[in-house]
C-alpha cells in the first residue's frame, strides 16, 4: 500500500467516489436530469442549464501552465477554503488525528480541523524573531503519530511575512510519509520570493495552496488550486463535491487568465507592493503607531498605542481595517489592507487626526 494510502483516512480510501454524469459536451445530453433550454438571460457560453464539467480540463491545464506545474498534480477548488477542508477531511479521523497550526495565522486551519473533530496542537511563531517558523518545535510536535497535517502560511496571515524556504523543506523532508506539510500561499505574488509548488515532485509530503482571490483580483469567483502529488489530487477527487466549480467561474477564469490578463496583473502587483512601502513608511511615522511589521503580502500590520482609537477613526472616514487583536501575541494590532493610492492617502490622513 502507497505511504498516502496509508496515511490518508482508510474508509476515504475504501470510498467509492460519487459517479457523475459523463462529460461528452459533443453528444445530445438525456442522462442527467438537466432542463433542456436555457433560462431567460442566459448569455453563458456552455448554457447554465447544464452541469459544469467537473474538474474542468481546460481549466485544469490553465492553472497548471499559470502555477508552472503538471496538470494532474492541480486540483481546482472553491478558493482555498475548500482544499483546507478537503485535507483535513480526507486524512483526519474525528476524535483520533491531529493537525499542528502555528500561531498567530490564518484560522481557517482550526476552523477545518475542529468541524471534523481532529485535535489542534499550537507551536507559535517566535514573536521576537519577526514571526519566525520554529522549525525544531514544529518537527517534535508533528512526529507524534495522530498528527496528519501540519498547516503553514507564507506570507502569513496576520502578520505578513515570509517564512524560511529551506526550513519548510527541510520539515517536509523530516515528515516524509508520516506528515502532510500544506503551505498555504494565498499572497506569494505579492513577494519577491518563488513559490515552493516546483518543490512538490521532490517531496511528496508537500501540498501547496494557491488562489485567484488576491493578487488576480478574483475574490468573488471563488477559485484555487491544490498543488500535490498525483496520488493526493486523485484521493481528493473522491472527497470533493462533483460540480464544484461553476460553469460561470470556469468561463470567466479561462478568459481573464490569458496572456494579456496575466500582463495586468503583474501591473498591479507592481502597484500594491509601492503602495505597501509608501504606506508602511507613513504609517510608522505616526505618534500613535508603535510598530510597523515588515510584510510580503497586500497588507500591512500595526500595533497602535491605542487600537481602538485607530479602528474609531477608519471607520469615521468610511474605511474598515481589521481588528487582530484578537491573536494573543497581536494585543495591539491592526491588519490594514493596501488599497488604492486614493483609499491609503484617506485612512493616513484618517489615523493622523
Amino acid at each position: 500500500m502507497s505511504w498516502v494510502k496509508e496515511l490518508a483516512r482508510a474508509d476515504i480510501v475504501a470510498l467509492q467516489g460519487y459517479e457523475h454524469a459523463a462529460w461528452e459536451p459533443e453528444l445530445t445530453r438525456l442522462h442527467a436530469n438537466e432542463l433542456p433550454w436555457r433560462a431567460p438571460g442566459d448569455d453563458s457560453r456552455a448554457g447554465l442549464n447544464r452541469y459544469p464539467e467537473p474538474q474542468p480540463r481546460a481549466l485544469i491545464e490553465r492553472l497548471a501552465d499559470l502555477y508552472g506545474v503538471a496538470p494532474q498534480r492541480v486540483l481546482a477548488s472553491r478558493g482555498s477554503d475548500e482544499a483546507i477542508d478537503l485535507l483535513v477531511r480526507a486524512f483526519c479521523r474525528a476524535e483520533c488525528d491531529a493537525v499542528v497550526v502555528c500561531p498567530p495565522t490564518f484560522g481557517m486551519y482550526t476552523v477545518a480541523a475542529r468541524i471534523q473533530g481532529a485535535q489542534v496542537l499550537s507551536v507559535p511563531l517566535k514573536v521576537d524573531d519577526g514571526f519566525a517558523l520554529d522549525e525544531s518545535a514544529v518537527l517534535k510536535a508533528a512526529t507524534a503519530s495522530h498528527v496528519k497535517i501540519v498547516f503553514l502560511c507564507s506570507p502569513n496571515n496576520p502578520t505578513g511575512n515570509l517564512l524560511d524556504a529551506r526550513a519548510v523543506l527541510r520539515i517536509a523532508q523530516g515528515l516524509a510519509g508520516r506528515a502532510l506539510v500544506v503551505v498555504d500561499e494565498a499572497y506569494v505574488e505579492f513577494s519577491d520570493h518563488e513559490s515552493l509548488a516546483g518543490h512538490v515532485p521532490r517531496h511528496s509530503n508537500l501540498v501547496v495552496l494557491r488562489t485567484l482571490s488576491k493578487a488576480h483580483g478574483l475574490a468573488g469567483a471563488r477559485l484555487g488550486a491544490l498543488i500535490a502529488d498525483p496520488e493526493i489530487v486523485k484521493l481528493l477527487r473522491k472527497v470533493i463535491a462533483p460540480y464544484a466549480i461553476t460553469q460561470l467561474t470556469i468561463e470567466a477564469v479561462l478568459r481573464l487568465l490569458d496572456r494579456s490578463g496575466r500582463a495586468a496583473f503583474e501591473e498591479r502587483i507592481a502597484m500594491i507592493r509601492a503602495e505597501r512601502s509608501r504606506v508602511s513608511r507613513a504609517l510608522a511615522a505616526l505618534p500613535t503607531v508603535s510598530r510597523v511589521w515588515p510584510s510580503a503580502a497586500n497588507f500591512v500590520l500595526a500595533e497602535f498605542r491605542d487600537a481602538v482609537t485607530a479602528l474609531a477613526r477608519a471607520r469615521d472616514a468610511r474605511l474598515l481595517v481589521r481588528d487582530a487583536r484578537g491573536y494573543a501575541e497581536l494585543g495591539s494590532a491592526l491588519r490594514i489592507t493596501i488599497g488604492a493610492s486614493a483609499q491609503n492617502n484617506r485612512l493616513l490622513q484618517a489615523l493622523s487626526s
